[in-house]
């Protein structure tokens, strides 16, 4: 058997340059990993393939990412894949946290493994790039800068990327992709709202997909200015499409204690996670 980890991530910076001819949009996007908070993939040896997954509101046919890889994996190999899959899922879906890209990226390069490395490095890119436009982006581990529709990847020197004390809050709502894009150009900013530039550590944090969404989901722009108002925070900013807003803190912050207070004054259901990106 083979166990494998599939850690999410935050957009720091994400700016929405145009739409394309083919229908996405050009971006550029600064990324980081959180290796505390993963998925957890394991690969057990079977007579066929089947995929299980503790989360029973996640599908486990050809909509999964996982099955999408595995099946691309076999057709690019010409191998086939019989692995029993188990799937635990500790990304919150739908909240701009790349969950079900990064359970992609590790299927191909677990797959990869199982299989004797049939495919290169460039061939494993590829494949991700046709799956979806952040999964490339987890092929490899560390921060970087992805161009493109997302694909396009230039790893970052961990010395201009030092680690962050971060604090994330899901509201139980998601919000899908293609809406967030599908307002970009028509979308406006609301009054009294940050959306301009912060800077951490050297660091500029903004998000262009933040004004599409805080039009329609009014309660994401209440919990960033709750964030930017509280001492611990240095600076707050929606991951991706959301709906996951977080703060980067002060190291010697309490973030427990922040969270708490979050959903004593905020929600009392938020998901939350704190800890470090790398």
């Amino acid at each position: 058997m083979l166990t494998v980890h599939a850690p999410a991530k935050l957009n720091l910076s994400l700016r929405v340059l145009g739409q394309r001819a083919d229908g996405f949009h050009e971006l550029d996007t600064v990324m980081v990993q959180l290796p505390g908070l993963a998925d957890e993939l394991s690969f057990t040896e079977s007579d066929t393939f089947s995929l299980h997954c503790d989360d029973p509101s996640i599908p486990v046919d050809d909509r999964n990412l996982v099955v999408k890889a595995l099946k691309a994996y076999e057709t690019a190999a010409a191998v086939d894949c019989r692995w029993s899959i188990s799937l635990k899922k500790n990304i919150p879906h739908g909240a701009g946290l790349g969950g079900g890209s990064s359970d992609a990226a590790q299927t191909l390069l677990a797959l990869n493994s199982l299989h004797h490395s049939k495919l290169s490095a460039e061939k494993l890119h590829e494949i991700a790039a046709s799956l979806g436009s952040d999964i490339p982006f987890f092929l490899t581990p560390g921060p970087a800068r992805c161009t493109g529709r997302g694909e396009k990847i230039q790893p970052l020197p961990a010395a201009a990327m030092p680690p962050l004390h971060v604090l994330l809050l899901k509201p139980i709502f998601s919000v899908p992709t293609v809406d967030a894009y599908r307002g970009w150009k028509s979308s406006l900013e609301i009054p009294g709202i940050h959306y301009a530039a912060q800077s951490v550590h050297g660091i500029h944090l903004v998000n262009d997909l933040e004004r599409p969404v805080f039009q329609k989901y009014r309660f994401l722009p209440e919990i960033k200015e709750w964030l930017l108002a509280r001492p611990e925070t240095q600076a707050a900013l929606m991951s991706g499409s959301g709906s996951t807003v977080f703060a980067i803190l002060h190291d010697d912050s309490d973030s427990t204690e922040l969270a708490a207070a979050a959903r004593r004054e905020l929600d009392p259901t938020f998901w939350y996670w704190t800890g470090f990106t790398a």
